[in-house]
């Protein structure tokens, strides 16, 4: 059975003041072992929740990564670092990185391999916009999105992987996408692992659904057999509001 995740992604919020509230607020918490919860704070505020998070379950996340180890690529940080700050995942790919910054499928795909080879686990986001979706595109695209960023990954490596479902259009819009459409393309996603791979990849990768995630909705995406966790955005930040997602999806494991 996958285990599910409950991710948070602080994307550029919550200096050291607010990650230091945040984490003691949260840490002394119990986290079923039914249950994976990460946080990905910025670069800035890790080495603090590193320190606040220790001896608790919530593990750490990075917003982004480079491909290479090291060398004379000012600004960019290595997986290697992130390790060393006590990052365990890595998100790569997300619609903010791709649209405002550039990002292409060729280089997601670099930053997978390196964070695989480098002992990260890489959150994979995937995701169509809004016309895309009325274009009648969603499926072609995210399918070609998904073979794109799996490109010459091993199989024993694509089952340690996350892929997060994010349709652009409830990313931060407060819009989500219905529960039974979200599972439907998800069902798309593992099918494309299927196809490239096997059945036995594609039943073990984790699928995640991002978009506008907050406590009233929780338990609809959870609640869907293709969806296993939520990467969740602004409902996130504040202690009390992420830990009312990870009870409400304590109460369907």
């Amino acid at each position: 059975m996958r285990k599910p995740i409950i991710a948070g992604n602080w994307k550029m919020n919550n200096g050291i003041e607010e990650t230091s509230h945040f984490f003691n607020s949260i840490k002394e918490k119990s986290i079923p072992p039914g249950l994976e919860v990460v946080v990905c704070p910025p670069f800035t505020s890790l080495y603090i929740a590193d320190k606040l998070s220790d001896g608790s379950s919530i593990k750490l996340g990075a917003q982004d990564v480079y491909w290479e180890i090291s060398g004379a690529f000012t600004g960019e940080i290595s997986p290697i670092m992130l390790r060393e700050l006590g990052c365990k995942f890595v998100i790569i790919g997300h619609s903010e990185r791709r649209g405002y910054f550039g990002e292409t499928d060729e280089i997601v795909n670099k930053k997978i391999l390196a964070s695989i080879n480098n002992g990260l686990i890489p959150i994979i986001c995937v995701g169509e916009n809004l016309t895309q979706r009325e274009n009648g595109e969603t499926d072609s695209f995210i399918k070609h999105q998904v073979e794109k960023a799996l490109k010459d990954l091993e199989e024993n490596s694509v089952e340690k992987v996350v892929i997060a479902y994010e349709p652009l259009w409830a990313i931060g819009t407060g819009k989500t996408a219905d529960a039974e459409e979200a599972n439907r393309v998800i069902g798309l996603i593992r099918n494309t692992v299927k196809q490239i791979y096997s059945e036995k990849t594609a039943e073990t990768v984790r699928v995640l659904y991002g978009g506008s995630v907050k406590p009233e909705n929780i338990k609809q995406f959870m609640s869907q057999p293709e969806i296993d966790g939520v990467l969740v955005g602004g409902a996130s930040l504040k202690p009390e509001v992420f830990w009312e997602i990870i009870e409400a999806s304590k109460q369907l494991l």
